[in-house]
């Protein structure tokens, strides 16, 4: 079992598809849920705790874009407290193509420091016992949405990423798996903008195709955690899970 019993750190577990998969989450029984989020929401940790009081539900205030050295600081206060942490789950996201530097630093940026400081504890060419990182990208890192190719580009960066930490595991201990959520009813996509303002009605157009609930995304991702596969490039769109074999087209060959 990759959840009940565990100790998991979920960054941004607050969020629209991060708090319903945070509810689906605590309903498997891990020992410890820590939530890292920008902003915290006492009524949301509360309700958290009520659905199983078997599991203790922890909060700490966390903004990704800080540096590695910061994010370490966390981490550090995190494992004196719980001694071992088995899952880490990045879900930090932002759909706003008008703020660029802001969106790669969510989205990719983000991802890379918090995975860096981890490292610290987890790796096993350090006496580390090793983890498991869910990294939250998404579709758009296969076919991007072109009228937000900021976003898009962000999140073909985080799952690029995310799959070569799957090929290093034999040498980190640390496994990898990416979540690649399809178009899904969140506050995030009723309205965002376009890059440029090249399409003003883009969360409008997305909304009139068939899209998936948050809670069809979150059940199916605690499927994804559950099948605990290094190196899967998981795709959860209307309300269906699907393992992507990823197409090699060139090999560096070492």
């Amino acid at each position: 079992m990759a959840i009940a019993n565990k100790n998991i750190i979920f960054v941004a577990g607050l969020g629209g598809i991060g708090f319903d998969t945070s509810r689906e989450i605590v309903k498997s029984g891990p020992k410890n849920l820590v939530i890292l989020d920008r902003i915290e929401n006492p009524a949301a940790i509360a309700e958290l705790k009520a659905l199983n009081p078997k599991v203790t539900v922890t909060f700490y205030p966390y903004d990704v874009t800080v540096s590695v050295a910061e994010s370490t600081k966390l981490l550090q206060k995190i494992f004196d407290q719980l001694k071992t942490v088995d899952l880490l789950i990045n879900g930090a996201g932002i759909l706003d193509d008008h703020q660029i530097e802001r969106t790669v630093a969510v989205n990719f940026t983000g991802t890379v420091n918090t995975i860096t400081a981890i490292m610290s504890f987890w790796d096993k060419r350090k006496g580390g016992p090793g983890g498991v990182i869910a990294n939250v990208c998404s579709v758009t890192g296969f076919n991007a949405i072109y009228q937000v190719p900021v976003y898009s580009a962000s999140k073909a960066a985080a799952l690029s990423f995310t799959n070569s930490l799957a090929k290093l595991a034999p040498i980190t201990g640390v496994t990898a798996y990416s979540i690649n959520p399809g178009i899904t009813k969140t506050p995030l996509l009723h309205k965002f903008n376009s890059w440029l303002d090249v399409e003003p009605r883009v969360g409008e157009l997305l909304l009139e195709h068939p899209t998936q609930t948050s809670l069809e995304c979150a059940q199916n991702f605690v499927k994804a955690i559950e099948a605990n596969q290094n190196g899967a490039i998981w795709k959860l769109d209307l309300g269906t899970l699907e393992a992507i074999e990823w197409t090699k087209h060139w090999d560096c060959h070492i």
